[in-house]
């Protein structure tokens, strides 16, 4: 089959679908298709949607055309339901077009496949694509996520400082302005931080002590002095929709010499993972460089099994991953993490954890660079805040 009768199609809504909104850089909330359609001296790109914001669309969508499905109405008419009836325009289009075959990424929904077999396209599911150009973010991203970066710092000497300036009271239990603080005190307070700042916060992490131990347990109750205060922030700009990712870890008091050397040790396991990040280097090779740090000094890697004691002390999860336009996307630095490339933009975050104490972790993010990585935090990585 010619390839000049191949196209490409990536549909859903771009408000939830995040590689199709990096493809036509214009959020909208209802369904849409995006159609690649090959020409002779190069590619034009198709996007379909909605009617009332095509003018919109026209003004801001990275596309050549714009069309709403009632513009390749087929023969029998258009669904009433958007979806279904986006999905039956997107095949029309392509089938007056003469494609008998497209190549869709992972993100297709199952609705546009099904009426683009109805009307006898072939359909082939690339499952890497886009994804390597995601990866590689351009200057104007690295900006968007050093900005949000900035702002998620700012945020967190906030709620670090919060904790630490508290007062102890009866069995060590945090007060501020004579009420207890709690995990959910400090949570609301970051939300209002952030919105003031622009942006959006999912449930930040504010877990101290024993539920730190479990490394996305979000906290709850009341914060005590002499343990640790697992704080992990990542919000998203209203503006321009990339994401803030950070932890640090907070002791009100004094400090157990168990969580001091977990501190140490971290510390040691993230600089060993930024300095292993380059091109070329894989994913793998990154974490392994970060447990190496942990199982040196004395700790284990893996989440403990039924006969572990409670003071068991152990990194149980990946060393990172990679942030853009989604707080977690590829690469992964863990075990069969791909070769980094030149652009990605990626949190290195060793943690070590018991459940008799709770954790420490300590997450920076990186941007690859050819010549190794930048690093977009400045912020300290000690337990004490004032």
């Amino acid at each position: 089959m010619p390839d000049q009768k191949i196209a490409k199609i990536c549909a859903g809504v771009p408000a939830m679908n995040n590689t199709l909104l990096w493809r036509i850089r214009f959020m909208v909330g209802d369904p849409v298709a995006l159609l690649e359609l090959p020409t002779d001296d190069g590619v034009r790109s198709v996007l379909l949607l909605r009617d009332i914001e095509m003018q919109r669309a026209r003004q801001s969508a990275n596309v050549d055309q714009v069309g709403c499905p009632a513009d390749f109405t087929p023969e029998g008419g258009l669904s009433g339901d958007r979806e279904t009836a986006t999905a039956q325009a997107a095949a029309e289009c392509l089938r007056r077009e003469g494609i008998t075959e497209v190549v869709a990424d992972r993100s297709l929904p199952l609705i546009f496949a099904e009426f683009l077999t109805r009307a006898e396209i072939i359909v082939q599911c690339d499952t890497e694509l886009w994804v390597g150009d995601r990866r590689q973010k351009n200057e104007e991203e690295i900006e968007h996520l050093r900005q949000s970066q900035h702002v998620t710092e700012q945020a967190m000497q906030f709620a670090c400082e919060m904790i630490a300036s508290a007062e102890a009271r009866s069995g060590g239990v945090l007060f501020r302005e004579n009420q207890p603080l709690t995990s959910e005190r400090v949570r609301t307070a970051v939300d209002h931080f952030l919105m003031d700042k622009g942006f959006t916060s999912p449930t930040s992490i504010i877990a101290g002590g024993p539920n730190g131990a479990d490394c996305h347990d979000i906290g709850a109750g009341e914060l005590v002095t002499g343990l640790p205060v697992i704080i992990d922030i990542f919000p998203r700009s209203r503006s321009t929709l990339y994401w803030g990712d950070c932890t640090r870890t907070v002791v009100h008091g004094d400090i157990p010499d168990e969580i001091r050397k977990m501190n140490e040790t971290v510390r040691k396991a993230k600089a060993a993972g930024v300095n292993a990040v380059a091109p070329g280097v894989t994913g793998e090779q990154v974490h392994r460089a970060t447990i190496q740090v942990i199982q040196n000094q004395g700790f284990s890697v893996g989440l403990p099994d039924d006969q572990a004691p409670d003071s068991y002390c152990a990194m149980t999860h990946g060393t990172g991953h990679g942030v853009g336009l989604d707080v977690h996307e590829p690469p992964l630095l863990d075990m069969k993490g791909p070769k980094l490339l030149v652009g990605d933009v990626l949190t290195i975050e060793p943690g070590l954890y018991r459940r008799d104490m709770g954790g420490v972790r300590v997450e920076d993010m990186v941007v690859v660079t050819k010549d190794g990585c930048i690093n977009l935090n400045t912020l300290s990585e000690e337990l004490t805040w004032i």
